[in-house]
């Protein structure tokens, strides 16, 4: 009887081991996914801030884009017309043409040049070149917020694709710690019943040789 209850008592404790094993795994496994979990709402998190932080820039690039292509007639000539019309009739332009004329009228005063033909050419084309100035100003302030809204764009877009591939890491990682407590669990039940056909061998060895 001792002979069989020894043998019983291995057995058990072997079960009562393995199981004890099989839900450290668990834990462990579980640890390990809530980690992962815990850094990919990380990475969401950063990625939106950075996306925050850089939608003033992109949002600046779009409509410096569309002035661009109004002033150079890629909107088609009514935009363009009402682009450089915007620009004719802004108070910057307005002033410097007043001022410019004022000045060239100053100068031909002075020399006694007034009255003269030389003065009234070039009136008639000063307005024009400055207006053909203001608008190829224009169009190099409005290149500067395009190419920082790309710029912003661009660096969304790789950050986004960072941040996928490091949530995809962090989700196979998961994924894998996962299934490693499954089949922990797995071994346990599959331990468990080698020990239980281990206890009945025992005792069908025992009843055979007349020790029960």
């Amino acid at each position: 009887m001792s002979f069989v209850g020894n043998a019983i008592g291995k057995v058990i404790g072997g079960v009562t081991g393995a199981t004890q094993q099989g839900q450290a795994a668990e834990r462990a496994a579980a640890t390990q996914a809530g980690s992962a979990e815990a850094a990919i709402a990380e990475q969401r998190r950063q990625f939106d801030m950075l996306t925050e932080l850089l939608r003033p820039y992109v949002e600046a690039g779009q409509p410096a884009l569309q002035g661009q292509q109004s002033l150079i007639g890629l909107r088609g000539a009514p935009e363009q017309q009402a682009a450089i019309s915007a620009l004719e009739q802004s108070p910057f332009f307005q002033s410097a043409v007043r001022q410019g004329e004022e000045a060239l009228l100053q100068r031909a005063s002075a020399t006694g040049g007034l009255r003269g033909g030389n003065i009234q050419a070039a009136l008639a084309q000063f307005r024009p070149q400055m207006l053909e100035n203001q608008i190829a100003q224009q169009y190099e302030r409005l290149g500067g917020l395009t190419s920082l809204g790309q710029a912003s764009a661009a660096g969304q877009a790789g950050a986004g694709m960072q941040s996928a591939g490091a949530i995809g890491n962090l989700l196979a990682q998961r994924g894998a710690a996962i299934a490693g407590g499954q089949i922990a669990q797995g071994s346990v039940a599959r331990q468990g019943f080698a020990d239980l056909q281990g206890i009945a061998n025992r005792m069908g060895s025992v009843m055979m040789s007349g020790g029960f």
